[in-house]
């Protein structure tokens, strides 16, 4: 299963779902910290889609989480 094309702003939404807080953004990167400890840092650049080598790496890395939890929350 493909992962969607989805703009910083897209995949903050996301997750701020998975209980995700905003934190700050530090140039072009937003940054998201979770009561757990984990932080996710999405780049935010207006009109660009997140590639998916790099949206896989958030998702797996950052979340900790599998594709298919994700794909879940996109729909």
């Amino acid at each position: 299963m493909k992962l969607p094309k989805l703009t910083g702003r897209e995949v903050g939404k996301i997750v701020g779902k998975l209980g995700f807080a905003y934190s700050h953004t530090t140039g072009s990167h937003m940054v998201y910290k979770h009561a757990d400890g984990r932080r996710a840092t999405i780049p935010h650049h207006s009109g660009e889609d997140i590639g998916p080598g790099l949206l896989l790496k958030i998702v797996k890395k950052d979340l900790k989480i599998s594709r298919d939890q994700f794909m879940r929350l996109v729909k």
